[in-house]
């Protein structure tokens, strides 16, 4: 049954540089799996070559071989409905055929990305090359991906983030954050100071919160996604008490805060703080943090920065 359902020829798509001097992205698909995509940034020219091999040596007809680079945003539930917001073609071959190996080659130059690339939990944002063979009978189609990022300049102004929240009576806390909006190898710091203390705390959490917003109303879809958690404190304070905050971001399957993607959909991040009390009753206090991808680095630099990162990882519980 499979003779049936196999195609006549062979597309390799090979990009310029993807596997000698270009960055590669891992790139998480699931939970399970994982692959690596070359990083393209805004406004650089995607190039390479195609390579179509008829199989067995046979002589193949097609009615014309194009190249697309396109841009989509996918809605997992809405599926079949693929939203393009960049779609460019070169035509690589007028209709003929095809007896032996044959290579195009093929640049879309100076092409805008305005987007970063992004893979949700219930939207996709993606670039790819795709290659088309037409036929009478069915076309062939081969695509390959690519992850796009947008770098950004530091913000002029970083407020820090300063709370006092509690309980009538009961609990005076004050918490601090050195900033709010930070590049994805930053460190949070910051510290929790107790002012009142009356309820018997068992441990305190910070966790770091994702909510990805799709759609529009009606038709609204939220996914809240805890992608680490870790404790900060074992035991009751004591009052005039404080609790120190460290924690190096490099680790950690983020992604930059997006807002109204195409009028698609949004990302957020949250700081959460956490504190449980003898009856096991939690006590949420959120903050909402801004990320963003930092500036290129050089290589010594960025493995120094790793390396201290390792050393002064906190307790870390995935959440």
């Amino acid at each position: 049954m499979a003779y049936f359902f196999s195609t006549p020829l062979d597309i390799d798509i090979r990009l310029d540089d993807s596997e000698d001097d270009r960055q590669m992205v891992d790139v998480k698909l699931d939970k399970n799996r994982r692959e690596k995509c070359p990083l393209y940034k805004d406004g650089e020219s995607v190039k390479g070559a195609v390579t179509i091999r008829p199989k067995d040596g046979k002589r193949l007809e097609h009615t014309g071989i194009k190249v697309q680079f396109i841009g989509t945003i996918e809605m997992f539930f809405d599926r079949g409905n693929h939203y393009e917001f960049l779609s460019l073609m070169q035509e690589l071959a007028a209709p003929g055929d095809l007896q032996h190996p044959q290579t195009y080659d093929f640049e879309f130059k100076n092409v805008e990305k305005q987007y970063e690339s992004y893979n949700g939990i219930n939207v996709k944002l993606r670039y790819f090359i795709r290659v088309t063979v037409s036929r009478r009978l069915a076309d062939v189609i081969r695509e390959k991906d690519i992850w796009v990022y947008s770098y950004r300049q530091p913000p002029d102004i970083n407020s820090s983030i300063k709370m006092d929240v509690g309980i009538e009576d009961c609990l005076h806390i004050e918490f601090e954050y050195s900033k709010n909006k930070y590049h994805l190898k930053d460190v949070i710091v910051g510290r929790i100071y107790f002012l009142l203390v009356r309820l018997k705390i068992k441990h305190m959490e910070l966790s770091i919160i994702r909510r990805e917003t799709t759609g529009t109303p009606p038709n609204q879809y939220n996914e809240s996604e805890t992608l680490v958690r870790f404790e900060i404190m074992d035991g009751s304070p004591s009052r005039g008490e404080t609790i120190p905050i460290r924690l190096f971001l490099g680790g950690f399957d983020l992604t930059p805060t997006f807002r109204e993607v195409n009028k698609k959909y949004s990302t957020r991040y949250y700081l959460s703080l956490v504190l449980i009390d003898e009856v096991a009753e939690r006590i949420p206090l959120h903050s909402c943090i801004a990320f963003r991808i930092p500036m290129p680095e050089p290589t010594s630099s960025h493995a120094s920065y790793e390396s201290l990162a390792q050393t002064h990882l906190p307790r870390v519980y995935r959440g």
